[in-house]
């Protein structure tokens, strides 16, 4: 008789065997969490190393077509944001109006549109920029630079540009002209990103020359139309600005140059007359004394004469005149 079959065998295994069941159920439960875990941390382990191993494409192998990639590739294609394609087409000038208001000046308006004072001075030909006003409406261009009006016939795009050392294809693509079209004479054109010229710009500012009695002294007659100061009953124009002072107060070149006349006059008394760039003229009357000669150049610094009361005065002063290109023009726009 086999073990198994003894009745007291059978007896005593009775409760062996559930007791064998419970710990093997158990031990199964085990065995598969136990493989579970690993098999959870094995695809953790692989999926990291799979994406680090990816050169960042989000764990898409980089040999392998993505059709997403591609239409994003397509769609970027279609809109191309280079710098080429975001600049703003700028061969094409326009014009803006703006209005003056309270407390702008030439230097705010430029900057508040990207654009330099020259600019606003030249396009809406401002001859003072101390005289703009309230209200007053200017031409603002989409682009810096400067209108040049040709002086002689035979001027052309390229000439220009090289003058004012700007790109000439662009001045030649904003003006719709020839690089080498023959221009006429008073023939405007705008020049792109030009500037105007020193003695130009000082002009406008009003800063170009100084004042010629650097001590104490006061206005007896302004530039323009006056009561003639020898026969009241008339008007007669005055070509200069008369600076009344002590006799013997020193008299200064307002501008550097050359002295080209130092000499007497029936209207002027003792005058000198400096030529100065860009055609400008300063003349000096009635002084007491010459104390500079002929061909002397000399700077704002240079003594040329005293105050005198000498050729038709009424008392001592200096009669101060500018010309420009033979022509007189205000002092009082021109200096500090």
């Amino acid at each position: 008789m086999v073990p198994w079959q003894n009745s007291e065998f059978q007896e005593k295994n009775m409760c062996f065997f559930p007791i064998m069941k419970k710990y093997l159920k158990l031990g199964i439960v085990c065995g598969v969490a136990v493989f579970g875990i690993a098999a959870f941390i094995t695809g953790i382990t692989f999926g990291i190393l799979h994406f680090n191993n990816s050169n960042g494409r989000g764990g898409f192998d980089s040999q392998v077509s993505n059709p997403i990639e591609e239409e994003i590739a397509a769609d970027a294609s279609i809109f191309n944001f280079s710098e080429e394609n975001l600049s703003q087409d700028d061969s094409e000038l326009s014009y803006i109006s703006y209005r003056v208001k309270k407390g702008d000046m030439i230097g705010f308006i430029a900057d508040e549109f990207g654009i330099t004072q020259d600019t606003i001075i030249s396009v809406n030909n401002i001859h003072s920029s101390r005289l703009i006003q309230i209200g007053q409406y200017l031409k603002i261009p989409s682009m810096p630079g400067i209108l040049y009006t040709v002086r002689k016939d035979g001027e052309t795009v390229a000439t220009i540009a090289e003058k004012y050392k700007v790109e000439a294809e662009k001045c030649s693509s904003v003006n719709h002209i020839g690089l080498e079209e023959p221009l006429k004479a008073g023939k405007s054109l705008f020049v792109p990103y030009a500037e105007l010229d020193w003695v130009t710009r000082q002009e406008i500012n009003g800063d170009l020359f100084t004042r010629p009695i650097k001590s104490r002294y006061y206005f007896t007659s302004m530039f323009g139309w006056r009561k003639n100061p020898f026969d009241s009953s008339k008007r007669t124009y005055h070509g200069g600005i008369d600076m009344a002072c002590a006799k013997g107060t020193s008299i200064y070149a307002a501008l550097p140059g050359k002295v080209v006349t130092a000499g007497w006059s029936d209207v002027y008394g003792n005058y000198v007359v400096v030529a100065h760039h860009s055609g400008y003229q300063t003349l000096y009357g009635h002084m007491s004394e010459i104390t500079i000669s002929k061909g002397t150049f000399v700077d704002t610094n240079t003594r040329i004469g005293k105050v005198g009361n000498t050729g038709m005065s009424t008392g001592p002063h200096l009669h101060f005149a500018v010309y420009k290109n033979g022509r007189s023009v205000n002092p009082a726009n021109l200096w500090k």
